[in-house]
Formats: structure tokens, C-alpha cells, sequence
């Protein structure tokens, strides 16, 4: 397969995380990573890639045009996924720990709502003499080094802010908890699709 299509798709799913128009999906990442540190990088890594094997699920079945889902609903979707994931950061007290442990499952299956997100768009670029299974690689390679590098960037904050400044780990967690919650309840209400023109 021609380099230049898997160059394409891979700068496209670089782009997808670390471009100004992916603020839904670095808040995702972002509350998804803010109750770990660095001495967590193995359980970060897991988690990062059940949210892209999640969302490369979805591109794989909606590439293949084996299911569609209205892009208005998905567009309210994803912002609710963000608020939920740090909802439960801010309560994470209340759980036992088995329970936290559910972040993996809820990483999978909210990447399976956010590779809807991106699933037209992608559908639409795909043409029939191009191979879906090495451009859909491109992309999701890209997107995992994307996100790798957002969640390297998140850890030394993190790190930063905890070690020289001194702050509680379990005071950051709230604050960037609390800021991703009021951004991705403010998104999920101006994208619910009953007030949508």
C-alpha cells in the first residue's frame, strides 16, 4: 500500500487528539488520566489504548458501513462521556477500589461512542481502491501517539504541581475533575439534539 495514504491518516489521527479543534477528546483524556501520576504509567498506557481500541472498533464497523448513528446524538454523546468519567473522579472516595477498576471498561466503551465521532468524516475519505484496513492503521497509530504525548504532557503537570508546589494529589484530581465536569456539561447541553435547530 502507498506510503503517502498511510502517512495521510496517520497525521489525521495525530491531529485528531492534538490539534485546537479536539477539546472534547484531550478533556476526555484529561479527565480520564487525572487520578493517576507518573509511578502509574503501565495502568495509563492500558487504559489510554482500551479507549483506542474502542474507538478503532467503531471506525473499523462504521468504514465498513455496517452501522450509522445520527451525528447529533453523538455530538451529545461524547461530552456526556467526559462529564461522567469525571463525575466519577470527583466521587472516586465513595467507591471501593474494584469498582475504580471499572475505568477500563468505561475507556472502552466510551471510545466505542467517540469513534462514532469521527466515523463519517472518515467514511466519506475512504474510497473503494484504497485499503481500509492499512489507512484505518495510519490513523489509529497516529491517535495513540497523539494521545501518549497529551497524557506524557498531563503526568508532568501533574508531577509538577504535586511535587514542587506541594499541592495533594487528591486536590488536583478535584480541581482538574471539577473544570472538565462544568466544561462537558456545558458542551452536552448546547449540543442536546432535541434543541438543535
Amino acid at each position: 500500500m502507498p506510503l503517502n495514504d498511510f502517512l495521510f491518516y496517520f497525521k489525521l489521527g495525530w491531529s485528531h487528539i492534538v490539534s485546537l479543534d479536539a477539546l472534547d477528546h484531550q478533556l476526555f483524556i484529561l479527565a480520564l488520566v487525572a487520578v493517576y501520576n507518573y509511578k502509574d504509567l503501565k495502568k495509563v498506557f492500558i487504559l489510554v489504548t482500551a479507549f483506542t481500541i474502542g474507538h478503532s472498533f467503531t471506525l473499523v464497523l462504521s468504514s465498513l458501513d455496517i452501522f450509522r448513528f445520527s451525528s447529533k446524538w453523538v455530538e451529545f454523546l461524547i461530552p456526556c462521556t467526559i462529564f461522567i468519567t469525571a463525575f466519577i473522579n470527583i466521587i472516586r472516595k465513595r467507591l471501593i477500589y474494584s469498582t475504580l477498576n471499572l475505568n477500563y471498561y468505561f475507556a472502552l466503551g466510551f471510545g466505542l461512542i467517540h469513534g462514532m465521532g469521527f466515523a463519517n468524516s472518515i467514511r466519506i475519505m475512504l474510497t473503494n481502491d484504497q485499503s481500509i484496513g492499512w489507512n484505518l492503521f495510519g490513523f489509529n497509530l497516529g491517535l495513540e501517539i497523539g494521545q501518549l504525548l497529551f497524557v506524557a504532557i498531563i503526568l508532568l503537570v501533574c508531577g509538577i504541581t504535586v511535587g514542587l508546589f506541594r499541592v495533594k494529589k487528591a486536590d488536583w484530581t478535584l480541581f482538574v475533575s471539577a473544570c472538565v465536569f462544568g466544561l462537558a456539561l456545558k458542551m452536552a447541553l448546547e449540543r442536546f439534539p432535541l434543541l438543535l435547530n
